[in-house]
């Protein structure tokens, strides 16, 4: 099921803009490419994040040529993999061809390796996929306060998840504080470019690929990864691996039967008639976990919809899947 009240008109005015905070992934190989009815255009980029100790922070010229020599060669060895990967994905997603005013994106992560790419650079319309955010911010909250969720939040949260129910999702929208509140645990779990719905209407949250892979980090990740405790974690995973019978598609298309854990969003807009189909979360391919997003938009259908961001997860884990 998918919001009601989606439709309706999402700007919210006066709201403060937010500065970007980008956490970039691991040996992450980010391609901005967006496709609309078939063609594509774009830049690619890489963004490396190393890691420092305690006794890291210091004057640059005190490194030694050697090292200095060494640290180039090892970033210049990820950035090699990084655009390997990169154009992997883009000649993979050749075959996936949206129809004409349609527009998808998709982002995978190898979780063994830590990396990941990213095809298409648009913003979309979460559907219920923001289900998957709105349990992830009041676990947070829950975390912060140092209590456990109460038994009608877990009603809430088993049924907001499981089955996609929207009474169930607007009265965690309301108890997490809307998008105040999703915008701020957003902050926190490194989401850039999502935005949380006007009023009641968490449906049409803005996002992106790129974004709902740092989500699924946080969902799916260590404690290295996440703001979100190991007990949180493992109970929103479940959630996710317990979903109903008729809505076992989408990313779950390139999983090794039934080796995943995921959400989906679909809705029709009000305005153009066109739907909107995404599809998030993890899948266990040749015996390697991935963390997979992909999003749609402009879909005539939603059984177009569903063809589309499936065939985009099955061409992004076909990048790192089989030894590619």
């Amino acid at each position: 099921m998918e919001s009601p009240s989606a439709g309706g008109r999402r700007r919210r005015h006066g709201r403060r803009a937010r500065p970007s905070r980008r956490r970039p992934l691991l040996c992450a190989a980010l391609v901005c490419v967006t496709v609309v009815g078939g063609t594509a255009a774009g830049t690619a980029y890489v963004r490396a994040r190393g890691s420092a100790g305690p006794g890291a922070v210091g004057s640059a010229a005190s490194a030694s040529p050697s090292a200095s020599a060494s640290g180039r060669a090892s970033v210049e060895t990820v950035t090699d993999q990084a655009a390997d990967r990169t154009a992997l994905l883009a000649g993979a997603m050749k075959s996936v061809a949206p129809e004409d005013g349609a527009t998808v994106s998709v982002a995978v992560l190898d979780l063994g390796s830590g990396q990941s790419a990213v095809y298409g650079d648009g913003t979309f319309d979460t559907a219920s996929i923001v289900k998957v955010d709105i349990l992830a911010a009041l676990l947070l909250q829950a975390q912060d306060a140092g209590r456990r969720l109460t038994a009608q939040e877990r009603t809430y949260a088993t049924a907001m998840i499981e089955d996609s129910d929207n009474d169930s999702a607007s009265a965690l929208w309301r108890i997490v504080g809307g998008a105040d509140g999703l915008d701020a645990a957003n902050r926190r779990f490194g989401l850039a470019d999502t935005s949380g719905g006007d009023g009641a209407l968490w449906g049409l949250t803005r996002t992106t690929a790129a974004d709902q892979l740092a989500l699924l980090k946080q969902v799916f990740g260590d404690d290295s990864d996440s703001e979100l405790s190991t007990a949180s974690r493992t109970y929103l995973q479940g959630l996710m691996g317990r979903i109903a019978e008729d809505q076992r598609w989408g990313v779950s298309a390139a999983a090794d039967g039934s080796a995943w854990a995921l959400k989906n969003g679909w809705l029709p807009r009000s305005t153009t008639g066109l739907w909107v189909v995404n599809s998030i979360g993890r899948v266990t391919a040749d015996g390697d976990d991935y963390l997979v997003a992909a999003l749609s938009q402009g879909n005539a259908t939603k059984e177009k919809g569903i063809s589309l961001v499936e065939g985009a997860a099955r061409a992004a884990v076909s990048v790192f899947a089989g030894g590619t």
